[in-house]
C-alpha cells in the first residue's frame, strides 16, 4: 500500500474509530458504593442520610427504613466522573415501599440523571440537579398506560420532533411495565446532538439539544444556572425521591 494512498487514509480513519470506541466498562462493582457519592436535598454533598443508598447482593438499593419523615429529601447518587458521548446500560426494579409522605407523583417513579452539573456545585437547599432525566415509571392501575423511559428536564429544555418542547416531561412509546419486574434501560448520548432512550432493547424516545432553562429546579447557584447554555456533557446520577428501587449491572461505553 502506498504511503499516501486513499486506501491507507481510510484504513487509518477506521483504526482511529475503533480505538476511540472504548470497551464497555462496569461503573458499579457490585460490592459497595466505591466511585459513587450521594447528594440529598437538605444535606451536604457526601452525606448518605439514613443510609438511603446501600449495596446488597450485587444491587444498589434505595431504602427509607431509616427515615422519620421524607421532608422533600430528593436524592441522587452520582458517579465520580462526567461523560459526553456514551452508551449507558443498567437494570432497575421497583420494589418495597413508597413513602406516603412523599409527593404523589413519586409513586413508582424514579430515574437516572445525565448531563448533570457537577454534584459538588449543587447547593445544600437545591432540590434537583440541573440535568436531563431518563424517567422510570411502573404501572399504578391495571389497564391504564404509564410508559417508562420518558424524558424529564429539571432546569433544562430539549428539542423534540424539531421544536423546543415546553413540557417538563415527554412520554416515551414504551409499554407499561408492572412493578417488581427487572427492566433494562439504555441511554445513547452524543453530546447535545442526539439522545436516544431504549427500554428492553427497543428505542422508545429520541430528542436533541438539551440546554439549561425551563423551571422545576429551585435553589440553584445563579452562577451555575445560565439559561441557554448547551448541555454537552455531565455527571450520571441514580435518583431517590420517595420510592424504593433497585439498580444493578450499571455499565458504560464511551462513544
Amino acid at each position: 500500500m502506498e504511503y499516501n494512498s486513499p486506501m491507507r487514509y481510510t484504513y487509518l480513519i477506521l483504526l482511529a474509530l475503533l480505538v476511540s470506541c472504548k470497551a464497555e466498562k462496569a461503573i458499579f462493582n457490585g460490592k459497595n458504593l466505591k466511585g459513587w457519592t450521594p447528594k440529598i436535598h437538605h444535606h451536604e454533598y457526601g452525606d448518605n442520610y439514613a443510609n438511603t443508598y446501600r449495596v446488597k447482593d450485587g444491587v444498589i438499593q434505595v431504602r427509607y427504613d431509616g427515615y422519620d419523615s421524607f421532608n422533600e429529601r430528593y436524592g441522587h447518587l452520582f458517579y465520580k466522573k462526567p461523560y459526553e458521548n456514551f452508551h449507558l446500560s443498567l437494570e432497575y426494579k421497583f420494589t418495597g415501599i413508597w413513602r406516603t409522605d412523599a409527593p404523589s407523583y413519586t409513586h413508582l417513579n424514579s430515574g437516572v440523571m445525565f448531563h448533570s452539573q457537577d454534584p459538588r456545585t449543587i447547593l445544600k437547599e437545591q432540590d434537583w440537579p440541573i440535568s436531563v432525566e431518563m424517567q422510570f415509571l411502573a404501572e399504578e392501575k391495571p389497564g391504564v398506560p404509564r410508559p417508562t423511559g420518558n424524558m424529564c428536564s429539571p432546569g433544562t429544555d430539549v428539542v423534540y420532533q424539531g421544536e423546543k418542547d415546553p413540557r417538563h416531561c415527554i412520554d416515551s412509546n414504551s409499554p407499561t411495565i408492572k412493578p417488581g419486574e427487572w427492566v433494562k434501560a439504555e441511554l445513547i448520548v452524543y453530546g447535545d446532538s442526539l439522545i436516544r432512550h431504549i427500554i428492553n432493547g427497543q428505542v422508545v424516545l429520541e430528542y436533541t439539544k438539551p440546554t439549561m432553562g425551563g423551571g422545576v429546579v429551585n435553589g440553584a447557584d445563579p452562577k451555575i444556572f445560565i439559561p441557554g447554555t448547551p448541555l454537552k456533557s455531565g455527571y450520571i446520577g441514580l435518583q431517590s425521591e420517595g420510592q424504593e428501587i433497585d439498580f444493578r449491572n450499571i455499565k458504560i461505553k464511551k462513544l
